[in-house]
């Protein structure tokens, strides 16, 4: 079993900055792709942000040059640097990552969420 957990959001102001970072843990034998999505009230959940394991990065139009995604492959974690905040940007993030286990085959594995919310 593999869980995600992630950790960081909360309540900013705009053009505020936020760090989530999403560790996971359990039988892991290698962590492929690693992302971000977000999902606001009553829309779809929508691509943020991947990093390859070699750290190579992709971002939705809508955060480019704004949000910044890296990983730390020692710890299996994966951060969203996130700055110049919009409250266009409140949503869940959810963190997600391509593992294989001990099962010998990869599968994605999805955290609980996180709420981020920008507001004056």
């Amino acid at each position: 079993q593999v869980q995600l957990v992630e950790s960081g959001g909360g309540l900013v102001q705009p053009g505020g900055s936020l760090r989530l970072s999403c560790a996971a843990s359990g039988s892991i034998i290698d962590i492929g792709a690693m992302g971000w999505y977000r999902q606001a009230p009553g829309k779809q959940r929508d691509l943020v942000a991947t990093v390859t394991r070699g750290g190579r990065t992709n971002y939705a139009d809508a955060v480019k040059g704004r949000f910044t995604a890296s990983r730390d492959n020692a710890k299996n974690t994966v951060f969203l640097q996130m700055d110049s905040l919009k409250p266009e940007d409140t949503a869940v993030y959810y963190c997600n990552a391509v593992v294989t286990t001990d099962f010998g085959f990869p599968n994605t594995y999805w955290g609980q969420g996180t709420q981020v919310t920008v507001s004056s």
